[in-house]
Formats: C-alpha cells, sequence, structure tokens
C-alpha cells in the first residue's frame, strides 16, 4: 500500500485501522509542508487505500515554552502558504490557532472518531514527542508517525554517534540506498482523492478554523494570544514560498562562495535556511536535490572508498562538499543523537566523561567575571563583539554562524557553573532562534560544551581540556568591524 520506505514509519499505537471511517487524518505538527514530505505521502497513501478523503489538520498551541510573537507569526506564515497548496488540490486544509491555553484540548480526539487512520510527524526533541505518545495512549484508531526529518532516516541505525568523524565515515558507507530514496516533489499532485465537503458543525462551533487571511499581512497584530510580545517578530516570513525563495537564492548567489567566505560575518553566504529546516516548511531532501542538480551530481561519483574526511567522498565541488557537511553531517549527528537518547540529549549529564571530569575538576576555578542570565539578555558583559552577537540574537532570531560558537564559548567562561552556562545558553537560544528548540541547536550548544570534540591541550582554567576560544582570536581571524558597527 505505501511508498513510503517501512523504516520511516512506526506504529505509535495498537490501535485498529477503521475502515468505516469518514477521512485520513494527517496531523501536521514538525514537517508544516506540502512538498517533499514522507508524512503527507504516506497520509495520501492511505487515502487512495480506503478511498477516502484526506483531512489535513494543521494546529499551532499557545501554551509551548518560548510561545512568542517571532515563533507565532513564522509558523502562521506556512499555514498560510499550506492553506493556499491544499486549496489548489481540492484537499481539505483545517488550520487551528489555539485561542487561549487548552482550549484545543481533546480536538483531535473528537476529529480521530471519524478517522480511518491517523498519520504524524516524526520529531525528536522539544515537547513533540512527548505530545504524541499522549496522543497514542488516547486515540481509539491506528496512530502512525512517519519520518521526514532528514536524508538519513532516524532509525536506520541504533547507534548514538559521539564524534563527527564517526558519524560521517557510517554515512559515507551507509547512505547511498537512501539517497535513492526520496519522497515524492508534491505528494498532493494528481492525488484524485475524494473531497470531504465538510468539517462536522460541532467541530467547528467549538474549534472554528483560524482566519488566515487576518495574518496576511508581516505586522498583523498577534497580541490577543496569551504568548511573549516580547520577542518581536523579525520581519523574516515563514513558509514554503519564503523557504522556496531562500534556497534559490543560496543556490544562485551564496553557494558558489560558501567554502571560502562562510565564517566571515561580514559576508551574507550562509543559507539561510535552518529556520525553514526547523518549522519543517521545506525538506533536506530538497535542499540536497537543488544544490546537487547545481553540480549536476548523480550517485554514480560515488567510487571512493570511506575515509571519514570532510571533504572528497561526495566527488563534488569544494562548496557543495562543504554545504553537504553541515547538511548532512553536523545537522543529522544532532538528530541521531535526540533520537537515540530521548530523555537525557538535553541534559548536562548527557555529556562525554571526560567533558563531564574536566569541567567538574574546574568549575571551582575563579571567573574574571561572572554575569546573570539578565545580563546575558540585555548584551550587558565587557565584551563587545559578545555583546554584537547576542544583540543580533535578539533582534534577528539568529547569530552568524562563527559567533555562535564563540557566543557559547564566552557564556561558558563567564557562568559560575558549567550546567549554569547550559541553561543560559538553552534558554536565550531556545527564546529568540528561529531555529531553537531543534536537534540541531542542541547539538551546536553541547559542541560549546565538549560533545563531538575532543581533548584540546595545554589545560586552561575553567575550561580544561574542553575547546577555548576568544573574542581577540576571532577577531584576527575575520574581519568584525563592520559587524561590531552594525550590531552596537
Amino acid at each position: 500500500m505505501s511508498s513510503v520506505p517501512a523504516l520511516r514509519v512506526r506504529d505509535a499505537n495498537d490501535q485498529p485501522l477503521r475502515e468505516d471511517g469518514q477521512y485520513v487524518l494527517y496531523w501536521m505538527t514538525a514537517h508544516r509542508r506540502t512538498s517533499y514530505h514522507f508524512g503527507l505521502q504516506q497520509a495520501v497513501d492511505w487515502a487512495r487505500h480506503f478511498r477516502r478523503p484526506l483531512l489535513v489538520f494543521e494546529p499551532l498551541r499557545c501554551g509551548y515554552r518560548w510561545a512568542s510573537d517571532r515563533i507565532h507569526r513564522f509558523v502562521i506564515d506556512g499555514m498560510r502558504d499550506n492553506a493556499a497548496r491544499c486549496a489548489a488540490h481540492q484537499v481539505a486544509y483545517y488550520p487551528y490557532l489555539e485561542p487561549h491555553l487548552g482550549a484545543g484540548e481533546r480536538l483531535l480526539e473528537t476529529l480521530a472518531r471519524d478517522a480511518c487512520v491517523v498519520v504524524t510527524d516524526e520529531f525528536p526533541c522539544f515537547f513533540l514527542p512527548a505530545m504524541v505518545r499522549l496522543a497514542a495512549r488516547r486515540l481509539t484508531v491506528r496512530l502512525q508517525t512517519v519520518d521526514s526529518n532528514g536524508v538519513y532516516p532516524l532509525w536506520a541505525t541504533d547507534r548514538v554517534f559521539t564524534v563527527a568523524h564517526s558519524f560521517r565515515r557510517h554515512l559515507q558507507k551507509e547512505i547511498t540506498p537512501f539517497l535513492l530514496e526520496t519522497p515524492r516533489p508534491e505528494p498532493l499532485a494528481a492525488s484524485r482523492l475524494p473531497k470531504l465537503a465538510e468539517l462536522p458543525a460541532e467541530v467547528l462551533r467549538q474549534w472554528p478554523a483560524a482566519a488566515l487571511d487576518r495574518f496576511e499581512r508581516p505586522d498583523a497584530d498577534l497580541g490577543a494570544f496569551p504568548i511573549d510580545h516580547g520577542v518581536a517578530s523579525t520581519g523574516l516570513r515563514g513558509g514554503a514560498v519564503a523557504a522556496s525563495a531562500a534556497l534559490k537564492r543560496f543556490v544562485d548567489e551564496r553557494l558558489p562562495l560558501y567554502a571560502t567566505t562562510r565564517n566571515e560575518p561580514e559576508q551574507e553566504v550562509a543559507s539561510g535556511l535552518s529556520p525553514y529546516l526547523h518549522f519543517g516548511h521545506i525538506s533536506a531532501h530538497e535542499l540536497f536535490a537543488a544544490v546537487m542538480k547545481r553540480d549536476a551530481w548523480t550517485p554514480a561519483r560515488l567510487t571512493v572508498k570511506p575515509h571519514g574526511k570532510a571533504q572528497g567522498w561526495w566527488q563534488a565541488s569544494p562548496e557543495v562538499e562543504s554545504f553537504l557537511e553541515e547538511l548532512l553531517v553536523w545537522r543529522e549527528i544532532g538528530y541521531n543523537f535526540s533520537a537515540h537518547r530521548p530523555r537525557d540529549y538535553h541534559r548536562y549529564e548527557s555529556l562525554p566523561g571526560w567533558v563531564l571530569e574536566t569541567l567538574e575538576k574546574h568549575s571551582i576555578d575563579k571567573r574574571p567575571w561572572v554575569y546573570t542570565l539578565a545580563e546575558f539578555e540585555a548584551a550587558k558583559t565587557h565584551d563587545p563583539l559578545w555583546n554584537a552577537a547576542q544583540r543580533q540574537l535578539v533582534r534577528e532570531g539568529r547569530i552568524h554562524n562563527y559567533l555562535r560558537m564563540l557566543w557559547g564559548k564566552k557564556i561558558l567562561e563567564w557562568s559560575a557553573h558549567p550546567r549554569e552556562a547550559l541553561a543560559t545558553m538553552v534558554e536565550l537560544n531556545n527564546k529568540y532562534a528561529f531555529d531553537g528548540r531543534n536537534p540541531n541547536s542542541y547539538c551546536g550548544i553541547f559542541w560549546v560544551l565538549g560533545r563531538y570534540d575532543r581533548p584540546w591541550g595545554p589545560e586552561r582554567p575553567i575550561f580544561g581540556t574542553v575547546r577555548y576560544m576568544s573574542s581577540d582570536s576571532t577577531a584576527k581571524k575575520v574581519a568584525v568591524k563592520n559587524y561590531l558597527r552594525r550590531y552596537a
């Protein structure tokens, strides 16, 4: 029945399929798009199997931690794009914006009562796994989760990788078959499904569909939602349309410079795609296809034996290989850890033994400066470059990739204890960054503390043998004068 690789589909409960259901329900939670999407493809396949309409249900809660205008605005942009695409394919789309905490309680269960099967997204981070587990216990119909996170399936291995070299070598040995298992670019196209006439009136009375046209303007008021209005929208638009434009801009303009200048804070060479990847507005498969098409690349080029090195195995241009290192190695190693260590991927105790030993040994070292969370958040440190990076985070929802590492290292140095430093990084990143609350961002934060790294000498105060960075050395390696002026 299914055209989706079996490795990507899991039953979340043991409830039966309902042959006499009125529709197939796709519960869109993490991968908020209609293209290159294994989860939506699975739902379409079920609808064809049962010869029933497909109902795409995309809710947005207001009670999740760090809920803000910034996040809500970005997600709502995506909902507007999804509504348009579903309408173009005559597929029922039901957007729901929870007006107050708890208002959406039991909505999913009510919709599921009339469903043949419920399909949703697999996402190994934040509150989503717990939410799916709760739904699985409550629903009286089969609930399936589908992994559409990355090019390499989450469950293709049960191994947890602790260093990038071993993960990279593993990918070089194992990823080739998965390059051929790509999701359909447009799973709704030519689906020829029966149309759902309307949702039950009782559903719409209690849970009205969101009037998305109200949010067409980027400055549309979100004041009615009980979320953090202090974390403002930045003007960066979310959704599949904006994601496609960002991808085209990256491939056409930035990718040629990616290998040589992406670490330069004053150059706009980074892809800018991480917010869209995090909210599922674009797929890693689509990114992979776009950059490989630029090189006229095919899997036939994969003739080099696995060696674990960052360059040379793909037999692609240096800029493409440099981008694949970020997209496939550093992004997906974070997903690997979160998926296979769900209880502690975000905890201090999950750090490697050598890191815990060296950080605890030096936790009593005197800090030259110690700042509170409020001082960090307000960019009130003695270091102009660190303050500039923090201001960029607050204003734009991002920090330049290279300075993001320095930002974390200095928080470690200026906190009373490494555990406190971790809490500060998580709070600031998850509150302000578009790509916070994501396995990839946890990967970056924990890299600061030593995960995926090795011991570095000489042993230093505070850091021990964890890799050290300083603002002075950073300013010597990359140009920051204009960056400091911009974020003064």
